[in-house]
């Protein structure tokens, strides 16, 4: 074989190989089932077991330290094969960690570490009457049912764990509803982030003309409906609609997008729900960074968030100019 006929081989190799990449990038995309991903890249999930097995067992802070460490957003970019190949082993490893910090925390919440989660009858019966209206579409929650049933419920702690996968984080009152609303007061309104749309919906019923958007990503979860939610990105919705008032639920650790809140001119306010750890949910580097904003805890909103004590909410408001 001549020079020029073994140089067109590797380039058809080269580009099949760059084809097989690209169509592994696009299954990614599609957000498959963690089952699927780890049946299609079984050694790269054992190794990463093995390198968890080293910082601790399930449920150790020092282990969920380390998995959120290595949680980065994957920046999408173009180039030759290899660029490719390493931007697939990125996104493959940045899901699996999610997966590792997930049963992390259904261990540490359960203290259960096999077998099915799953509530009795009775269990089941008790917060379904208190937290949805059927399924698992949620209601507006009466602070007084829940103070009477959450108690009785001895299975409560299975409650987040096992919705959680939903794209379900946290529950609202009706009276953490009807502050918000408040809280907005006529302003022009923008969810990001916005899941199934709940609190949205939730707020719209309250007389808010709120506009919920998601980028759908978690499309495996949550179910959304684009009646209630707009497909839309953060950063092009914040461009778009121009909002006074930002609300954000349980944004994901360290992520890309409520920097750019910060950012936006017209942004007066923004409220952000988030964990009781600030390693499980928002950007706090971003929080610190800001400028032009005083940031509060609103304790009376984070005691309406339910359960109680799993969600603190703060409160962004911009500093009125000097001068």
């Amino acid at each position: 074989m001549g020079a020029s006929e073994s140089f067109a081989v590797e380039v058809v190799e080269l580009v099949a190989k760059a084809r097989r990449t690209d169509a592994v990038l696009t299954w990614l995309r599609t957000e498959p089932p963690i089952d699927a991903l780890i049946e299609r890249f079984p050694e790269e999930w054992a190794t990463l077991r093995r390198e968890a097995a080293k910082q601790g067992t399930s449920g150790d802070d020092a282990l969920r330290s380390w998995i959120l460490g290595g949680l980065r957003p994957v920046q999408q970019s173009r180039g030759h094969a290899r660029a490719q190949d390493a931007l697939v082993a990125q996104e493959v490893r940045r899901r699996m960690l999610l997966e590792l910090l997930r049963q992390a925390n259904l261990s540490r919440e359960t203290g259960q570490t096999t077998g099915t989660i799953r509530f009795n009858k009775l269990n089941g019966s008790l917060l379904q009457g208190v937290f949805f209206e059927d399924g698992l579409r949620r209601k507006p929650a009466s602070m007084l049912a829940y103070r009477t049933v959450w108690p009785l419920a001895w299975q409560r702690r299975f409650l987040l764990p096992l919705v959680r996968r939903q794209g379900i984080y946290c529950f609202y009152s009706r009276a953490f509803v009807r502050r918000l609303a408040a809280l907005v007061d006529g302003r022009r309104c923008l969810e990001i982030a916005a899941g199934d749309g709940t609190l949205s919906r939730f707020l719209r019923d309250e007389g808010v003309a709120v506009t919920a958007t998601d980028d759908f990503s978690w499309q495996q979860h949550v179910d959304y409906d684009p009646e209630q939610v707009d497909r839309l990105d953060a950063r092009t919705s914040l461009d778009r609609f121009a909002p006074e008032v930002v609300v954000c639920s349980w944004p994901p650790p360290g992520n890309s997008f409520e920097k750019r809140v910060f950012a936006t001119g017209s942004v007066d306010t923004y409220v952000v729900i988030v964990s009781r750890s600030d390693q499980d949910a928002g950007d706090w580097a971003a929080y610190r960074d800001q400028q032009g904003f005083s940031m509060r805890h609103d304790t009376t909103l984070s005691g309406l968030v339910l359960p109680r004590g799993s969600s603190r909410v703060f409160v962004f408001t911009r500093d009125a100019p000097i001068g």
